[in-house]
């Protein structure tokens, strides 16, 4: 039996994913004979990692996903540079922006998102693109764009004041650009983060040089000078960088007739309305998840490459629990849940601890007994025990005051600085699913360094925030061996 022909388009961060899933259970290509199209001259990277290049404290090359020969080894034909133009269902060919075709047997779309340009007088060229001093953040290249017109010292303003917006921000005040973010909302982050939060946030992240202009948006780009706000104040900046929101990219999927809606609409399976054809990533809808997180992406690429070699034909995409964490240099914070649930809640057990002064906001949702919600602000312990509770599903201790401060609790209840109390089906990093059994299995099979855990489990390749938990088991396992 021939090997079926499986083309994603994409090879970003989901498409890249999925590739490595596929090649996992498949290693021979007995099962899979896999195509990727890839828009972006570059082989995949981390996206989640891009703020720490605009800081200057990562490299692009750190922050690559593979190696330039990592296709080649696997047989995988790899066409980087190149667009999707066409889908033809009933050929199953797709057009390339080269003028060459790929035929499929399956067919998997992973083409992501576009940054979004809010309608800003002046932002735009007439063919939509950014205006000159004007960058979106979004790509690599996006950031070798940032980095070669934010001059060290240069004032610069971020438009969004959302989790990338804020990442933008913090990496451009690390270089020492005087940042100033510009966003329409009362406080920062709304989608994660109440008001109490936001403004402790927003504090916080003004003791590394960031300014916020809140509750006021840009009403005109003045090239060379700034921003002008619908407030008749005025942004003085050499460079804009926008960060405003994403689109899903779906005008090739509706140009062959898909379904699609705020992204390409798909089942528990990821087949899109057309069986043949799945979606994964920023690009897609379910309704279980959000865009713009790398974990939904990665759970699906693994539910994907089991249905698509056949290694679990019974596998299913049924959502997935996000958290999300702020990659912020000096910033702790994680969101998870209905964050939003007011503290007067009749139905919740609701605590919250605020201390501005030293850039800490801690609130613990519960409902019968399990956590549902938090928002975790400069405090790392309680984050993890709080995120380990939430992804168990146990019930949380009846000393909520210490588990919201993160402090050792009796009955083995989590914690952030006891690695031996850990249960091994802790979930130690979520981006990768790797459990802390996973990782002992992988120390005693001889990956006894963080770089040996994280190439054999994943661990850390993610967000890379469960690096110090990582290196935690590690130095309690060398010690215990």
């Amino acid at each position: 039996m021939s090997a079926r022909e499986v083309v994603v388009l994409g090879y970003g961060m989901a498409g890249a994913r999925l590739a490595d899933e596929i090649h996992r259970r498949d290693p021979g290509s007995a099962r899979v004979k896999l195509t990727i199209v890839g828009e972006e001259p570059h082989h995949a990277y981390n996206r989640v990692l891009l703020s720490a290049v605009v800081a200057g404290t990562m490299s692009p090359e750190m922050v690559r996903l593979h190696e330039e020969d990592w296709a080649a080894q696997r047989g995988i034909d790899l066409r980087a540079g190149v667009t999707a133009v066409s889908i033809d269902r009933a050929k199953r060919c797709v057009g390339l922006s080269d003028g060459s075709t790929v035929d499929y047997d399956a067919l998997v779309l992973a083409t992501g998102s576009k940054p979004w340009l809010p309608p800003i007088e002046g932002l735009t060229r007439d063919d939509g693109t950014p205006a000159e001093g004007v960058v979106t953040f979004r790509t690599l290249d996006d950031c070798d764009r940032i980095l070669d017109a934010a001059k060290v010292g240069a004032p610069v303003a971020v438009v969004g004041g959302g989790l990338l917006g804020l990442e933008a921000a913090r990496g451009l005040a690390g270089r020492g650009n005087l940042v100033t973010v510009v966003h329409p909302g009362t406080h920062v982050m709304e989608r994660q983060l109440d008001p109490g939060a936001g403004g402790v946030l927003a504090k916080a992240l003004g003791t590394h040089g960031i300014d916020f202009r809140l509750g006021t948006s840009a009403a005109r780009y003045l090239p060379g000078d700034g921003l002008k706000l619908d407030d008749g104040s005025h942004v003085h900046a050499d460079l804009v960088v926008v960060s405003a929101g994403v689109r899903a990219e779906t005008a090739l999927a509706a140009g062959a007739g898909l379904e699609t809606d705020r992204g390409v609409l798909i089942d528990d399976k990821l087949r899109t309305s057309d069986g043949r054809i799945h979606a994964i990533g920023d690009c897609a809808q379910h309704p279980g998840t959000v865009s713009g997180l790398v974990e939904p992406a990665w759970q699906q690429a693994a539910v994907l490459a089991d249905l698509l070699t056949g290694t679990d034909v019974s596998a299913r995409y049924h959502g997935t629990q996000v958290v999300t964490k702020l990659k912020a240099r000096g910033i702790d914070l994680t969101a998870l849940g209905e964050a939003h649930t007011e503290v007067n809640d009749p139905d919740a057990e609701v605590l919250c601890l605020t201390d501005p002064t030293r850039g800490r906001y801690t609130k613990l949702v519960i409902r019968e007994d399990r956590v549902t919600g938090a928002i975790l602000l400069g405090a790392p312990d309680a984050a993890a025990t709080i995120t380990q509770l939430y992804d168990r599903g146990v019930p949380v201790p009846t000393d909520r005051l210490a588990v919201l401060l993160g402090r050792s609790m009796p009955g083995g209840a989590p914690t952030a600085a006891s690695p031996a109390d850990l249960p091994a089906a802790t979930v130690v990093c979520r981006c990768n699913s790797v459990t802390k059994g996973r990782l002992v299995e992988a120390f005693r099979a001889g990956a006894t360094e963080v770089t040996e855990l994280a190439s054999v489990t994943r661990a850390t390749t993610g967000c890379g925030s469960c690096r110090d938990a990582v290196c935690g088991i590690a130095d309690w396992l060398a010690t215990t061996a």
